[in-house]
């Protein structure tokens, strides 16, 4: 099959890194499979995966700058904006129109990548998808809250269709659940879900759960019209949680603590909601009896990636070719170790590697 897998790097908790993973498991994933394609989607209205996939820094900005202001903007708004003026049931756009090749903007990027670019409208455009979706349906046959929130997975679908490669897919998003949210959820197969090594992930695993799935029993006067109860009203498939990264560790951290990058409230959240509701998660050859366990199957550690893993995105260049010494960040020097590069990209191996 074309598309291998499509993966949405969310949790509803801001702070934990998921654009800087995003860029890394997608352009090291590239590197490793050069004879496959990787799109990355950016739904975040702050477009910071698309700054570092373009170049990083001021050249990264300027770049998606560009690209918003296109006559037809090549990003998602452009995208969105095509289709919901054109109505359901229309011709879809040619994605290809709106795909941008990586490698061009960005010489330190594989060739193999693309990008639908991330804009800012989108959040001042939320109110027009939004009453797009909550349309009265005409016919018995139109659904207007599912063909909105399934513009991105018929963009993917269309991507594939027309090129015989195969394509691997990392959706970015923003931590609020908003209407572009509930697009990127609508979109993806899976889940890599970030979390801090702190109690509050505890309490943003929880909401987590609630957003994707309700809660019970549901509250009486707005739980029919969640994202929960209109996906399951519509049959829509809510994305699995296939791994979960222990992000912003310190390079101090030993093997063993940095195992534990899950807190033990986090991990005993996770792992409650994963016994009582395994469909919830992605399946494993055998099933996690212990928290323990299911720390071994689901998590993996991104040590020291608050250094090595953000002056390599900043810089907009893969992890292999971050060089070892003093580097300008925002204005400062930062030093790096080569030994704490080389560990940080053995952990997004780790990370890639999990994506099966």
């Amino acid at each position: 099959m074309p598309l291998i897998r499509s993966y949405a790097i969310w949790n509803n908790k801001g702070g934990v890194g998921k654009s800087t993973i995003a860029f890394h498991a997608a352009s090291r994933y590239a590197e490793q499979n050069p004879q496959k394609k990787v799109l990355v989607i950016d739904l975040c209205p702050q477009s910071n995966v698309s700054m570092m996939l373009l170049g990083g820094g001021t050249n990264g900005e300027n770049a998606v700058l560009g690209l918003c202001t296109h006559a037809t903007p090549k990003t998602v708004v452009g995208y969105l904006s095509a289709v919901i003026s054109a109505g359901s049931g229309a011709l879809l756009p040619n994605p290809f129109n709106y795909l941008v090749d990586v490698n061009t903007y960005n010489a330190s990027m594989p060739e193999n990548m693309y990008l639908l670019c991330g804009d800012g409208n989108l959040e001042p455009m939320s109110p027009a998808i939004t009453q797009a979706a909550s349309a009265a349906a005409l016919t018995p046959t139109m659904r207007p809250w599912l063909w909105v929130h399934q513009i991105f997975r018929r963009f993917i679908e269309n991507v594939v269709l027309h090129d015989d490669t195969e394509w691997m897919v990392f959706i970015d998003t923003n931590p609020s659940f908003a209407i572009y949210t509930e697009l990127a959820m609508s979109a993806a197969d899976r889940l890599i879900t970030p979390v801090n090594a702190d109690d509050s992930s505890r309490v943003a695993a929880n909401a987590m759960f609630i957003l994707l799935h309700g809660q019970t029993p549901p509250h009486p006067i707005y739980g029919s019209w969640t994202f929960a109860a209109q996906a399951h009203l519509h049959g829509l498939s809510v994305p699995q949680i296939h791994v979960i990264v222990g992000n912003r560790l310190t390079q101090n951290l030993g093997p063993a603590t940095a195992f534990g990058a899950l807190s033990d409230a986090s991990a005993a959240t996770l792992f409650n909601a994963y016994q009582a509701h395994p469909t919830y998660f992605t399946s494993r050859p055998a099933a996690a009896k212990t928290v323990g366990e299911f720390k071994a199957k689901y998590s993996i550690p991104l040590r020291d990636f608050n250094t090595a893993g953000i002056v390599a995105a900043h810089k907009g260049v893969p992890l292999s070719r971050l060089e070892g010494g003093y580097h300008q960040v925002h204005g400062s020097a930062v030093q790096i170790n080569t030994v704490r590069v080389g560990e940080c990209l053995a952990a997004v191996d780790a990370l890639v590697n999990a994506l099966r």
